[in-house]
């Protein structure tokens, strides 16, 4: 399967740059604003987001590289750290994924590689959600990952709510790949990862809670696929918020809406409310048996982190300005690739 793939490469962030700190104009299609910020200065390069199910409010986030195994618990309430969690006996290299698991358990993904295909493997570490959010120190279950074609640069990683599968999604400028994981990991093997389809340029990515849906996201898109037979076909764009460096997206516990978190001090998570066929089926089904609740099938925000009044929404009313923003950002496109090359020539 061939999905969209957007033409936007990392450095074409410096475009957003030049425009400012213009914000997408209000719209009253409820797009996309901010839901809170991360306040804690020790969490710089937010990379992956997973909405916590034993602690309604509170999301889960870890940093990029140069930090050490740690996973922060977020109230989103407030922004502010509830609690450090720290995995033992981890020597992390490049976490960039976090996800939670129809076990219960939390899943990390130490899968980046940042010099796209050097490391000949990478690893998942998985321990339960803790019930108490205190400082803690917590043993892990560590696994090996291996794809099927080699080595791969990748920043996100979902468990299939349903079947407990994982699944990671490399990141490349000239597209991608989906990879499945093994029916059941094994702590003491290779886990071997298989190509199942083509996916464009990266950040990270989230399973609906019922497993009928896939959302995708990079930089300045984001993209949301039906979930049949074990296998993304794809539904279509979706809004995504202009962020410093986009790098995580995750469905609130509802299924309702989507928090999208970026790289950066005191960075901001956005939340977008879903609405029609980007809605998971049991929130549709739901809002269309007797009694149900309307809101599901509108999108209008409920469940999951509040959305702040004053926060600026791209909705439909930005797609102007963003066309703009695009363009900017394309014309700059070549250069980036260019650079990009470079930087991996030096490091070799």
């Amino acid at each position: 399967m061939r999905a969209l793939r957007p033409t936007l490469p990392l450095a074409a962030a410096a475009a957003f740059a030049l425009v400012g700190t213009a914000a997408w104009p209000a719209a009253a299609d409820s797009g996309p604003s901010v839901a809170f910020r991360i306040s804690d200065p020790r969490i710089t390069e937010s990379s992956g987001l997973a909405a916590s199910r034993l602690h309604p409010g509170v999301y889960w986030t870890h940093n990029d590289s140069d930090d050490g195994p740690y996973v922060y618990a977020i109230d989103s309430a407030t922004g502010r750290t509830v609690a450090r969690v720290t995995m033992r006996g981890i020597k992390a290299r490049d976490v960039e994924a976090i996800s939670l698991g129809p076990d219960g358990d939390l899943y990390v993904g130490d899968i980046g590689d940042n010099l796209n295909g050097s490391w000949p493997e990478v690893w998942i570490y998985r321990f339960p959600e803790p019930r108490q959010l205190t400082d803690q120190t917590v043993d892990v279950t560590r696994f090996t990952v291996r794809y099927d074609a080699g080595p791969r640069n990748a920043e996100a990683l979902m468990v299939q709510p349903r079947t407990g599968r994982v699944y990671i999604a490399s990141k490349n400028e000239d597209g991608g790949h989906l990879y499945e994981g093994p029916a059941k990991l094994d702590p003491d093997g290779v886990n071997t990862f298989r190509s199942i389809a083509d996916v464009p340029w990266v950040t990270d990515g989230s399973f609906s809670p019922d497993g009928s849906r896939l959302v995708l996201r990079g930089y300045f898109w984001s993209t949301d696929y039906r979930w049949t037979a074990d296998r993304p076909q794809q539904i279509g764009g979706l809004d995504v918020p202009m962020q410093q460096q986009g790098e995580s997206v995750t469905y609130t516990t509802d299924g309702r809406s989507l928090m999208y978190g970026s790289e950066g001090s005191d960075s901001e998570v956005w939340k977008e409310p879903l609405s029609g066929k980007d809605l998971p089926d049991s929130v549709a089904a739901a809002a269309k048996a007797p009694g149900g609740d309307p809101a599901g099938a509108t999108g209008s925000p409920s469940g999951g982190a509040s959305t702040s009044t004053d926060g600026t929404s791209q909705g439909k009313g930005g797609k102007a300005l963003g066309i703009g923003l695009l363009v900017l950002i394309g014309a700059v496109g070549v250069g980036t690739r260019n650079y990009f090359r470079r930087q991996r020539q030096r490091r070799r």
